[in-house]
């Protein structure tokens, strides 16, 4: 990685207000990608490079409590570290992707950055058995080999990460805010056990920067840039999710989408990408058989016969059989299995303890694979 001299530098420039990423790799290319020869430039050159008078005098006259609470974190921790955009050590499919970040703050496993990374992203508030589904696909991808790449964010994407890790896998977090800010709060506990299980978590935004809208959907090219492929579990039309596919698309990236009941507003998004293009996803057999020239695939040969599930296994089960994907009322699984309410509430508890169905408000919901 780049030399704490060198680094400095870079932190200079990344304080520079309203550059951007896009603007950070014009004043690259002005000076031919050598950064020591920006700070030899006057002001006037700096004029003609593009840069205002208030970028300018950041830039000669840098904030030291912002540069040194920077290096502190950078320093304090041997799994903390700051990639450039021209370190071999940048991730390749990022560099490939429009305004890629110029500078990476990482915590954790480094190496994890070169692997195939898969994103899964959805709803901040999904339904139970989209809960379940994003859940057990992630697990099942982790198991197979992919790194599971998410937002960190409540619902789909913590439960992403927490499937990967019920795997005993490595997951990649990336934030929207600064590298030291772990948001929501609630997943302060998450990003330990990512970071525990050899995992890595990133931002392009410095130490201290707080939770700003706008970071987000910049946060979301990262995930679908370092990504092979983005699938998205429920999401309304108007979401990060669809943000996120959208760039996975223009980054030239597979999408993928689970599909859901009609009535649901939270699938409106996924049936929107799914006519558009995305691919509809039933298990992981519909995206592991788009990427099989990886050797990790070959060797696994992951799920290429699904294998026969618990339900499925009790198709027979005539209580089962009673409970539908969408919630049930007690009574009209009692009606329908024809078996006495006693019954049907003793087993319905041992189903859920099985993990084949479970409570929400109104009754139950039947549970996949």
């Amino acid at each position: 990685m780049t030399g704490n001299v060198d680094i400095e530098k870079w932190l200079i420039v990344d304080q520079v207000p309203n550059l951007g990423p896009a603007g950070f790799a014009r004043l690259l290319q002005w000076v031919d990608g050598d950064i020591n020869h920006l700070f030899q430039q006057t002001h006037a050159n700096l004029l003609q490079a593009g840069l205002d008078a208030e970028q300018i005098h950041a830039l000669l006259n840098p904030d030291a409590v912002l540069l040194q609470k920077s290096l502190h974190w950078l320093n304090v921790n041997p799994l903390h570290f700051v990639l450039t955009i021209q370190d071999p050590l940048y991730p390749v499919a990022l560099a490939q992707i429009t305004r890629p970040p110029a500078l990476l703050y990482g915590i954790g496993q480094l190496n994890l950055l070169s692997k195939s990374q898969l994103a899964i992203v959805g709803s901040r508030n999904p339904t139970v058995s989209a809960k379940e589904v994003a859940k057990r696909i992630a697990q099942q991808l982790a198991e197979c080999g992919w790194v599971i790449t998410s937002g960190l964010a409540i619902g789909i994407d913590g439960l992403a990460h927490r499937g990967a890790l019920n795997a005993d896998s490595a997951t990649i977090a990336v934030l929207g805010t600064g590298i030291d800010i772990m948001y929501p709060r609630r997943h302060q506990r998450l990003a330990e056990e990512i970071i525990d299980k050899q995992g890595c978590i990133l931002s392009e935004f410095s130490p201290g920067t707080p939770a700003l809208a706008a970071n987000f959907p910049r946060r979301n090219r990262i995930i679908s840039g370092l990504s092979m492929g983005t699938l998205v579990v429920e999401a309304a039309i108007k979401s990060g999710s669809l943000i996120t596919a959208r760039l996975a698309a223009e980054q030239g990236r597979e999408v993928f989408a689970i599909p859901g009941n009609i009535n649901n507003p939270l699938v409106k998004g996924c049936h929107y990408l799914i006519k558009n293009g995305a691919k509809l996803v039933e298990d992981i057999n519909d995206i592991n058989e788009e990427f099989q020239t990886l050797s990790f695939m070959a060797k696994n040969n992951c799920e290429k016969k699904p294998e026969k599930s618990t339900e499925q296994g009790l198709a027979t089960d005539k209580l089962l059989d009673s409970v539908d994907y969408e919630v049930t009322a007690i009574d009209v699984v009692t009606e329908r299995s024809g078996l006495p309410l006693e019954v049907v509430t003793a087993t319905l508890l041992e189903y859920e303890l099985r993990g084949l169905v479970a409570t929400v408000s109104g009754g139950y919901i039947k549970l996949g694979g």
